[in-house]
């Protein structure tokens, strides 16, 4: 199973964008606004992951190496459904070479 301080590839892989409520601007919201960025009317992203390439302004480290989210308790929800090992996290993993391709 891929260990998440190991490997950083979704956060490098993935635009991650949610409802601006979870942005801690909003009442009851917990992500830095500081770190987002208006996508569309309703939707922020975390900065740095609309851009090509994409890497999370948050992700601290060498992906593949030793990483770490620096905003890891107020994460936005899409960070929290991505799981080690599921579909999502082998197909960043193997998109920067930590495993093979899916065929």
């Amino acid at each position: 199973m891929p260990d998440c301080q190991t490997c950083g590839a979704c956060c490098a892989t993935y635009r991650v964008s949610f409802y601006w409520a979870e942005a801690d601007d909003a009442p009851g919201g917990q992500v830095p606004a500081a770190l987002t960025q208006a996508l569309r009317p309703l939707e922020r992203c975390m900065q740095g992951t609309a851009s090509l390439p994409p890497r999370c302004v948050a992700l601290q480290g060498e992906v593949g190496r030793s990483v770490a989210c620096g905003i890891y308790a107020q994460r936005p929800s899409p960070c929290r459904t991505v799981q080690p090992g599921d579909a999502q996290c082998r197909k960043a993993r193997a998109h920067w070479g930590l495993e093979p391709a899916a065929a």
